[in-house]
């Protein structure tokens, strides 16, 4: 609606000035001067189709001006044409602003050749020169501006197109870091409280005498105090996230005491120094030796478990062997996913599943990405 009222605005302003100037008389026609209104009311009427016909608008436009150069000539209808010239170069396609320009061109260059050999005088070409200025300039123009426009409209795309690839981004870094809290909310909460729950449903199900009612009520409290722990840990991490923990969580070194608190019998081998292993390594050994010993206290049989660590030239290798599940579709759930994870984040493998009437854990950390 507001492009049609500009339209509407330029066809009047040009009827109007030029009414202006036939009125006062400025014009003197080989006909009756009144002839030249006519032109110049269509020409302003091709004003009203630059945008949805820009070739329309010129055809009409060129044949208003050539009626009034054969009735008058005036100046009305030639400068309403070059807003219609303009107005195709910049609404039409950019095939039509070539075809223009190089018609304006030839015209002009045809129109001084042949003041020239016919008239002989150099004065004139200034009829070629006026020529000119009604057409190539308001095309050139039109082009001009058209240029800058779509490579305004070019930055605007490529604005819109870097704000949405900056949207996926930060959705996708949320995501990650969503999926990464919920990988290490699962680690601490979830392996800590198992233990608990299972310990104390064995205490209260069944008399264990007095031994084995204070080995279940340490289990317990081991594995509540550490759970507390690692929590205000990660709280104070999501805090501050360039704070640097007092007391760093467990890693290799640690895993006397996770097999102390596993509340399984587990038969613990390290092979190799594990002191100087990159801290990322270190840590992400240490949650899948505990999210295996979870799993085999959860799922498992209750017999021996035995975990396994290498420490390799460049590179962890871990084992976890414990009783096979009643249900096959352990390790499908949270824990092996998020072991997958923290093993691919590495660059490292991690295969989990039953091996005869054993379970399986096996998982080989690099220390190249790391």
């Amino acid at each position: 609606m507001k492009g049609r009222t500009v339209d509407w605005i330029l066809a009047g302003s040009g009827l109007a000035a030029g009414a202006l100037m036939f009125v006062t008389g400025q014009y003197q026609a080989r006909l009756d001067a009144r002839w030249l209104f006519a032109p110049l009311v269509v020409c302003c009427g091709a004003l009203l189709l630059r945008r949805a016909a820009p070739v329309a608008s010129v055809a009409v436009g060129t044949a208003a001006v050539a009626a009034d150069v054969v009735i008058g000539p005036s100046l009305a209808t030639p400068l309403v044409y070059t807003q219609v010239l303009y107005d195709a170069c910049l609404h039409g396609s950019a095939r039509l602003a070539r075809l223009l320009l190089a018609g304006s061109v030839v015209g002009s260059v045809v129109t001084a050749v042949a003041c020239l050999v016919v008239v002989r005088d150099v004065r004139a070409v200034g009829l070629a020169v006026l020529l000119a200025l009604v057409t190539v300039v308001p095309i050139l123009t039109g082009t001009h501006v058209r240029h800058h426009r779509d490579q305004a409209a070019a930055a605007r795309r490529s604005a819109e197109q870097i704000t949405r690839l900056a949207e996926a981004d930060r959705a996708n870094a949320v995501a990650a870091e969503r999926a990464g809290m919920a990988r290490e909310l699962h680690d601490v909460i979830a392996n800590h409280l198992s233990a608990v729950a299972i310990h104390a449903t064995a205490a209260l199900s069944a008399d264990l005498g007095r031994d084995g009612t204070r080995d279940a009520l340490t289990v317990i409290r081991e594995n509540s105090v550490q759970g507390l722990a690692e929590m205000r840990r990660m709280v104070g991490f999501l805090r501050d996230p360039a704070a640097l923990p007092d007391d760093p969580p467990g890693g290799l070194a640690t895993l006397d005491d996770l097999v102390a608190r596993a509340g399984l019998p587990v038969r613990l081998e390290v092979r190799g120094a594990t002191g100087d292993v990159p801290v990322s390594v270190d840590l992400t050994a240490y949650r899948i030796v505990q999210e295996s010993l979870t799993n085999a206290m959860k799922h498992g049989d209750g017999g021996p478990v035995t975990v396994e660590v290498d420490r390799e030239p460049m590179a962890v290798g871990i084992r976890v062997t414990s009783g096979r599940p009643e249900h096959e579709q352990r390790g499908e759930g949270a824990g092996l996913i998020g072991m997958h994870e923290r093993a691919a984040l590495l660059g490292g493998t991690l295969t989990a599943g039953p091996r005869g009437d054993r379970w399986l854990v096996e998982a080989r950390l690099p220390w190249e990405t790391a």
